[in-house]
């Protein structure tokens, strides 16, 4: 039995939209694109929803739009995604490391020592789909003595007060953070992303949703961040397209990160499926669940907790006391057998670029902890029950194997 990581749903409905876009003769943004951010809006309960063409184009565009420059600082865990942190970088900004929990998510504690008067942005992350404290997050930047640390520097810094809260939602769309909030409307900010291997993928793509406070306009925002994504263009293509639509102005320094109706249609026909392909992924994920709490060696991931729910995006099993070459040992023997598996992440500190930074692992030890032992399965609605037994059984004689050798 050979099974992949995470191979993209792809079924009749999702097939037929696509040749629906593509028939249409129309594949760039347009009609589908916005019937997508009309779906994921109503299915996260966002303000407004912009797609785009990667959630690391949305980030960087976002963190522009709020005005970060050089030396101003942007507060990201350092167990993550390289992304999170080089969209800061890329829009000018230096990214502050600071460690995580045992949940892998983001310290909340590490937060609040790590904000200086230069902190314009905090980025937290939700590893695996389970949602960070967003409340906790929330009440640090809203507090009085946090409010007098800020020092805006920008229009939109001004008009917000406060230091903006942009939730990496990579992993989390259809996770709650309460059990009445979908994740994408806890936060100022939120972005999908909407990758190959993502929950719902439109090859390529990110959904940026906004939730921005009192006095801004999130209706007003999302015409000028869809401006924005087009080269500060003040028609996009479909409507230079109609007759006598031709003339057109640029007016600012945009980017070019807006998503295609043929990539949206993927995504179009996935949402409409969404909540069925949830609870297939929770089934496998509880699966996993059942099998592993069984070990003592084995500790499983956050799912369900104090009103929180996970969108099943990964599953992502630790190993008690192993080495990390021990971890990938286990691994090469779970390969041999034709499982399919993953590490999410190898923490930014250790990755070269971030390591030449000046950034050093030692200094986030528990991101170091979590790593080290953690194996992510195989979850997608595509698994049957019989291949998910294979997996746990795989996992499980690969351990053995390891251990049984040490």
């Amino acid at each position: 039995m050979k099974i992949p990581f995470s191979p993209p749903f792809i079924d009749k409905e999702v097939i037929e939209e696509v040749l629906d876009s593509l028939n249409s003769g129309w594949i760039t943004t347009g009609p589908k694109v916005k019937a997508l951010e009309e779906e994921i809006k109503n299915f996260s309960n966002a303000k407004e929803v912009l797609c785009v063409n990667s959630w690391t184009s949305g980030a960087i565009m976002m963190l522009r739009w709020l005005g970060v420059q050089t030396g101003d600082e942007v507060i990201v865990p350092a167990y993550t995604y390289s992304a999170t942190a080089l969209a800061v970088l890329h829009a000018g900004a230096i990214p502050i490391m600071v460690d995580v929990c045992d949940d892998f998510n983001i310290s909340v504690d590490a937060i609040r020592g790590a904000i200086t008067s230069k902190t314009k942005a905090i980025i937290p992350v939700d590893i695996a789909g389970f949602p960070c404290d967003y409340d906790a997050i929330m009440d640090i930047v809203k507090s009085n003595e946090m409010r007098s640390l800020f020092i805006p520097t920008s229009d939109v810094q001004q008009k917000l007060g406060r230091i903006l809260v942009m939730n990496d939602a990579a992993h989390s769309l259809g996770a709650f953070y309460k059990r009445d909030v979908r994740t994408g409307s806890e936060t100022d900010v939120a972005i999908f992303s909407l990758h190959a291997v993502k929950n719902v993928t439109t090859a390529e793509g990110g959904a940026i949703c906004l939730n921005l406070p009192a006095p801004f306009d999130n209706e007003s925002l999302y015409t000028t961040l869809r401006q924005m994504s087009l080269n500060c263009q003040t028609k996009d293509a479909f409507s230079k397209s109609k007759a006598g639509g031709w003339r057109y102005d640029i007016v600012g320094l945009g980017m070019k990160i807006n998503m295609a109706d043929v990539n949206a249609a993927i995504g179009l026909a996935q949402m409409r499926q969404y909540p069925t392909l949830l609870i297939d992924r929770k089934r496998v994920f509880n699966a996993y669940d059942k099998a592993f709490s069984k070990y003592t060696w084995a500790i499983t991931p956050p799912s369900v907790k104090d009103g929180k729910e996970s969108s099943y995006h990964l599953y992502a099993l630790r190993i008690k006391d192993i080495t990390e070459a021990q971890r990938d040992d286990i691994i090469d023997v779970i390969a041999k057998k034709d499982v399919s598996v993953n590490v999410h992440f190898i923490p930014m500190p250790m990755l070269t670029f971030f390591r030449e930074l000046g950034y050093d692992i030692k200094d986030y030890p528990q991101a170091y902890k979590n790593y080290a032992c953690e194996i992510s399965l195989p979850i997608y609605p595509q698994l049957t029950d019989d291949e998910v037994h294979f997996v746990i059984n795989t996992v499980k004689e690969s351990y053995e194997t390891v251990i049984q050798a040490k």
